[in-house]
């Protein structure tokens, strides 16, 4: 970064504020798209939960505008997911003046990665932490107690542990990108392993609900993704023959 590319405070707030108002826009026209198809998408949305669920079970609203914002809420889930690459490309945009031009060279590849990640990490809890996570749940069901889920509920349930999922699955990104810029190397990662072990079951019983089941297998694949990150930091992690000088005048 040169002298005539840094910006005072001010100036970073307002382009924070005009990478904010791009976000909210991307996400805006997500979700006026995801409406038209909003029952659709609660449908899928809710297929993990039907499949476990048994003949003549079904989900229940029990407030009159229930319906209503789910429906509103499902849209903007929608919107959120189909506008991440804009999301992610303004996050990367804006931390870009701080990078080196070669690292600036990677901005492209980091966002399509960290679309990937984020989409993978959503599928991932969609395909794999939803049906087992439901079975566990509806297992408490008896002769005498009858499960009545929700519409809001599980809306809310389901959305936040997507999210999660695909936030989380962005840690080798994170990892690799600060091992880039020298504030983590690999021995570092490699000797406080054990401590990251803990931090992943503690931040997935913040996350999940309160069972083991969706804790483990939210902290399992953290502990695959560390080590990929640790080959990550390995390959890319900033050299002590870097030369930020040279990095600079590319």
């Amino acid at each position: 970064m040169t002298e005539d590319e840094k910006l005072p405070f001010t100036g970073h707030l307002e382009e924070l504020r005009r990478r904010l108002i791009i976000c909210f826009v991307s996400v805006g026209v997500g979700f006026a798209g995801a409406y038209l198809f909003k029952e659709r998408l609660f449908e899928i949305l809710m297929n993990p939960l039907v499949k476990v669920m048994k003949p003549g079970q079904n989900l229940v609203f029990t407030g009159l505008p229930e319906a209503f914002f789910t429906y509103l809420k499902v849209s903007l889930l929608a919107g959120i997911l189909i506008a991440s690459p804009v999301i992610i490309y303004q996050f990367w945009l804006f931390v870009a003046p701080g990078l080196y031009e070669r690292e600036k060279r990677l901005l492209i590849p980091i966002v399509l990665l960290s679309t990937i990640f984020f989409v993978g990490g959503a599928l991932f809890g969609y395909f794999i932490v939803f049906p087992y996570g439901f079975k566990f749940f509806l297992g408490f069901a008896t002769e005498i107690i009858r499960p009545l889920p929700s519409m809001k509920e599980y809306m809310s349930f389901s959305s936040k542990l997507l999210i999660a999922f695909g936030l989380v699955f962005e840690l080798p990104l994170v990892i690799t990108f600060l091992a880039r810029l020298g504030i983590v190397s690999v021995d570092f990662l490699k000797k406080n392993r054990k401590y990251a072990l803990l931090c992943f079951f503690v931040g997935a019983a913040i996350l999940t609900p309160p069972d083991v089941v969706t804790q483990v297998m939210m902290a399992l694949p953290l502990m695959v993704l560390y080590e990929i990150s640790i080959v990550g930091a390995r390959v890319f992690g900033k050299r002590p023959l870097d030369d930020p000088e040279e990095e600079d005048a590319a």
